[in-house]
């Protein structure tokens, strides 16, 4: 999808980039070698094609941040297919729904062929220099509740600059609700091991943790992971809808 988008060229935005699909202009190939460009004035074509040819150099060199940075955060899940092997998604447990009263008590990464999670008064403080060899970050719900915990947990923390979050990208689906549910009406994810606990059991699961209560860290753990491996195929099931929906079929060849 990344090579079909256009909306990080000078002077393209929706309508525009639409307008060029239903033209039959569906990468960055056809975008150079097309005769005209509909909608694009001539004196614009030559800048557009320098940030083609600096597209190519940022995929080439795995570049995520200098597509982030020119992509509506709305559109960073387009990176995904190119950047499928360094996506982190992420999920966290705190004891508090707000990030000034709660602590960060478990953490979960999936990604990079390996899934790890990191635990308060142990190895959590690892956090930070792990996801630094990521270039995506994908979590559900996390611009308004993970991001902000782990900011305030940890000053200064750079994430990876390319940010998806699957309750607003599934959102555009009409798929709405929290992530347990969404698994379910989609029929997506395992819970093997963690049936029937939600978050307040989270909470007290870590309090019993805490007091030494056999297992209960455990538990807390598998519960943080599940959550966090299930957003994979979420993510790739969002990706594959939205990408038909946007793009047009294909125009035939004339005959």
């Amino acid at each position: 999808m990344l090579r079909s988008t256009f909306l990080h060229l000078p002077g393209v935005g929706p309508f525009l980039e639409a307008r060029l699909w239903q033209e039959g202009i569906r990468d960055w190939e056809e975008l150079r070698t097309a005769p005209e460009l509909p909608g694009v004035p001539r004196e614009r074509r030559a800048e557009i094609e320098r940030a083609l040819d600096r597209s190519e150099a940022a995929l080439r060199e795995g570049d995520a941040a200098w597509f982030a940075h020119r992509l509506p955060t709305a559109e960073a899940w387009r990176m995904y297919p190119e950047f499928r092997a360094r996506a982190a998604f992420l999920d966290i447990e705190t004891t508090s729904l707000s990030p000034q009263e709660g602590i960060v008590t478990v953490v979960t990464v999936h990604g990079g062929g390996a899934t790890r999670s990191f635990v308060a008064y142990d190895d959590l403080e690892e956090l930070p220099a792990y996801l630094r060899g990521f270039a995506m970050l994908v979590t559900f719900n996390g611009i308004l509740f993970d991001v902000p915990f782990l900011e305030i947990r940890f000053p200064g923390l750079v994430a990876p600059p390319a940010h998806v979050d699957l309750r607003f990208l599934l959102r555009r689906l009409g798929i709405t609700g929290g992530l347990k549910r969404i698994e379910q009406a989609l029929g997506i994810g395992s819970r093997s091991g963690v049936e029937g606990v939600q978050g307040l059991d989270a909470v007290r699961l870590w309090e019993d943790a805490r007091r030494g209560v056999a297992g209960s860290l455990e538990k807390l753990v598998a519960y943080n992971r599940a959550d966090t491996v299930n957003l994979e195929p979420l993510l790739e099931y969002g990706v594959r809808e939205l990408e038909a929906r946007l793009l047009p079929p294909r125009l035939a060849p004339p005959a």
